[in-house]
């Protein structure tokens, strides 16, 4: 009896190496879980093990209500997110103001993730205008620095990387003829304020992302790999017309460290079966 208990343990862990081996290997990039905010808002759990399945290594949050990351608390989603092979890098904190950005720091930190993006300009900088679907800001250019480098400051203080996300808007000039990213860039410092690149809004506005990267090395430290099709709509990772192979070219310029596939709407498909697709463009593409 104790010879077959002895052969089972041994076929257990063989198993169990040769499993953690495998999805090892298989396991790359990561996934912008607003792809699968319905999902996550159905069932955060079974969620995250479906991403894990679908080939990715770590993830990016984008749910943060009274002190929890998609209902669990901090480290409690780190641990069970670990537990599936994901780490936990990046969360999108929309909602941080200077009464809050303390906590908000410490429970992301807490969660195991490495950056604090700020996705739009924050604490009511931000608009958006429904009737035509635009997106700017209020405020001046100066203020948007200000708060950043504050915030900046904070997460260094935490042991935390502060980054600012980009839609389209902030690589137009605006009224005064500046483009906000360009201010940003040329106005806060490195130590404290960086930038995750969203290919797809750089692309939709218009600029090349590659030219960022020449002009402002290092300063891109996660990308967005958002797809577009033909008539300007999100794709799924190489069924568009983005060029990913040139701009991945360039990565070590821009100082990309990890990327995160996203696809805000999925129109006739459903998200868990585009973020599968995204992952084999991703393969194809060369990310790795």
């Amino acid at each position: 009896m104790n010879r077959i208990l002895s052969l089972k343990g041994i076929f257990t862990l063989a198993f169990t190496l040769f499993s953690i081996t495998f999805y090892a290997q298989d396991s790359f990039g990561g996934l912008a879980l607003y792809t699968v905010r319905e999902n996550m808002g159905e069932d955060a759990k079974a969620t995250l093990q479906k991403v894990a399945d679908a080939g990715y290594a770590y993830i990016e949050a984008a749910d943060y209500k009274d002190g929890k990351f998609y209902g669990m608390e901090p480290q409690a989603f780190k641990a069970y997110a670990e537990s599936l092979g994901l780490d936990p890098v990046s969360a999108h904190m929309g909602g941080a103001t200077m009464e809050n950005a303390d906590q908000q720091i410490a429970d992301t930190k807490a969660a195991g993730f490495e950056y604090f993006t700020i996705p739009v300009p924050p604490m009511g900088m931000f608009t958006f205008d429904r009737e035509n679907r635009t997106m700017g800001m209020k405020g001046t250019m100066k203020e948007f620095a200000d708060i950043l480098t504050i915030l900046g400051k904070k997460c260094d203080a935490a042991g935390l990387k502060l980054l600012y996300h980009n839609h389209d808007f902030e690589f137009k000039d605006n009224e005064e003829g500046v483009k906000p990213i360009v201010y940003l860039l040329e106005n806060t410092d490195p130590k404290y304020v960086n930038f995750q690149m969203d290919l797809y809004w750089v692309t939709r506005a218009g600029a090349d992302p590659v030219g960022y990267f020449e002009e402002y090395p290092g300063r891109f430290k996660l990308w967005h790999v958002k797809d577009m099709d033909e008539e300007g709509k999100f794709a799924p990772v190489g069924e568009g017309t983005i060029d990913f192979k040139r701009i991945l070219g360039e990565k070590e310029a821009s100082g990309m460290i990890k990327y995160f596939v996203e696809q805000d709407m999925t129109w006739d498909k459903k998200p868990l079966e585009v973020i599968k697709i995204s992952h084999k463009g991703l393969k194809e593409i060369g990310f790795k």
